[in-house]
């Protein structure tokens, strides 16, 4: 990496920081709504509904505005301003959240932070194809995983902040969830604010370099296929709220009619992609068939968030049953935050390729990285008053990550099709043990999702040239999958059990082991062998 290029990933990398910070103090801030608000669970869920939510209509919205215009809006404004617009929108939600509490009301709450997602999707849609392409695009998966890693250990150190600065400590019980104050949320949103804006000022006088990908002239050339499934999507989104809330109709007007609601926006929103695509001149009509990599990388996506989160959501019940050790609400945080320490250690190991490196030190840097992340997530752990002592054994999964990673070779559709297939076995050894061993098993799943975003993302994008941003934003809206594996797994789980509804974790690994076998394949076919370019430029 030239020194220009390098202060500017510096720079860029600070977003992915904040995003993993803020996704944590949703975890505390869920149970502070639930007792403040007194919300039932489903409503109390909203608060992720929103989130989520925004990512999807946001790239959604901003590629309509694309079709308005019929100019790539990203290549147009630029990849750098577009984040900084993004900072700013999220710096007003954390501003507008501040009278939503002060105002006790949880649907102005709601509203904040959408507003704050909203800032998300824009920075996310701009800053993923930014870092894969702001050096060498054989490297840009190595310089997403080092993104990501800096999004993990935001996640990490957020929640013990977050505490701190609601509670003033870092252990916090149940009570002091419930008598947390309306005070303490405004100190924490002024700071993610300021935080935001100390981002947006340090990229603004950062000179990024203008990227081969931007092109500001001639008509807007858009990809077909993605297009009719993104209104696929809507159209089954718009049938599952209407029919759900016909569902609960009996239970909760208020519920029936918030549901209904967001059914017909969602419905607007379908008519208006609709009439907008139409505008588009044929000739300016680009279909899929030439970039089949774009809607195979939607659907990847899809399923690799869906699997990462529904893993993990679905995980501290099956940890209540005796033959998981019988835990109790108020101790099983250690084992779910090992889950998502695990994609720290993943990451802070994949990141390893980012950097310009000799080929001893790479491996052993390869060697000793996941074994200090390790132990990072553990002192965490320590730090909030679990015994982490009696995880240590957690260490054979990081071996076989190690081996996993040197099998891969820095190659992306490689390294993919490695941790899809060990993903894949490490489910069904989960569901046919138990105890610690089938415990550890569903652990890993966060080792092997932790470098699948930048491995799909740079498959997915590979050759686009000024489709690129395009083919983000679809990729954004994506992030949807994490709203909707997981209620399918609880769905298996309540017609079967919680151990059994795993097999969805199984099939979701196995469809991205054949999705990086296949893109292998597809990219070859099209010139593009990123195995080549990595052992050339390394």
């Amino acid at each position: 990496m030239s020194k220009k290029i390098h202060s500017s990933f510096v720079a860029i990398v600070t977003v992915f920081f904040f995003w993993g910070f803020l996704a944590a103090s949703n975890g505390i801030f869920i149970p502070f709504c639930k007792t403040h608000f007194q919300l039932s669970q489903f409503e109390s869920q909203l608060i992720d509904s929103a989130f989520y939510g925004a990512y999807f209509l946001g790239s959604l919205l901003l590629y309509i505005f694309s079709l308005q215009l019929n100019r790539d809006i990203i290549n147009q404004i630029g990849y750098k301003k577009i984040i900084i617009y993004g900072l700013a929108l999220s710096i007003v939600g954390g501003l507008i959240m501040i009278p939503a509490v002060g105002t006790g009301s949880f649907a102005f709450i709601l509203v904040a932070l959408f507003i704050i997602a909203l800032g998300f999707s824009l920075q996310q849609t701009s800053a993923n194809p930014l870092v894969l392409n702001i050096g060498d695009q054989a490297t840009g998966s190595h310089r997403l995983n080092f993104a990501g890693s800096i999004n993990s250990f935001g996640t990490t150190i957020g929640p013990i902040l977050i505490s701190f600065v609601l509670f003033g400590k870092v252990i916090a019980t149940d009570h002091d969830k419930v008598s947390a104050s309306t005070g303490s949320i405004d100190v924490l949103y002024i700071i993610l604010a300021i935080a935001f804006a100390l981002a947006g000022v340090i990229l603004f006088f950062t000179k990024v370099p203008k990227l081969d990908i931007e092109e500001h002239d001639g008509a807007m050339k858009m990809l077909k296929a993605p297009v009719f499934f993104i209104m696929g999507i809507l159209v089954v989104l718009v049938g599952l709220f209407t029919w759900f809330a016909f569902q609960v109709m009996d239970k909760s007007q208020g519920q029936f009619l918030f549901l209904l609601l967001f059914a017909a926006f969602l419905a607007v929103i379908l008519v208006i992609l609709l009439l907008q695509y139409n505008k588009i001149k044929r000739e300016n009509r680009i279909e899929t068939k030439p970039y089949p990599q774009v809607l195979l990388g939607m659907i990847a996506i899809f399923v690799y968030v869906g699997v990462e989160v529904s893993v993990q959501s679905n995980f501290g019940t099956l940890l209540k049953l005796p033959e998981f050790g019988g835990h109790s609400d108020s101790d099983i945080s250690p084992l779910v935050s090992l889950y998502w320490g695990s994609l720290m250690i993943g990451r802070w190991t994949g990141s390893i390729g980012a950097f310009s490196l000799s080929k001893p030190l790479r491996i052993i840097l390869t060697i000793i990285v996941p074994f200090l992340a390790l132990c990072l997530v553990l002192f965490m752990n320590n730090l909030s008053g679990a015994d982490a002592k009696q995880y240590l054994s957690y260490a054979v999964c990081v071996v076989l990550l190690v081996a996993a990673f040197f099998m891969g070779q820095q190659k992306p559709a490689l390294t993919l099709m490695l941790f899809g297939t060990l993903g894949t076995v490490a489910m069904i050894v989960g569901l046919l043990t138990t105890g610690i061993v089938s415990t550890y098993a569903f652990i890993s799943g966060g080792l092997f999702c932790s470098i699948m975003w930048p491995c799909i993302f740079s498959l997915a994008t590979a050759g686009l040239g000024k489709y690129t941003s395009q083919a983000s934003g679809f990729l954004i809206m994506m992030i949807l999958g994490g709203a909707c594996v997981p209620p399918l797994q609880g769905f298996l789980a309540d017609k079967w059990n919680i151990h059994s509804s795993y097999i969805i974790p199984v099939f979701c690994f196995a469809f991205l082991a054949w999705y990086a076998f296949r893109m292998r394949r597809i990219l070859k076919a099209s010139g593009i062998d990123f195995d080549k370019q990595v052992d050339s430029g390394h």
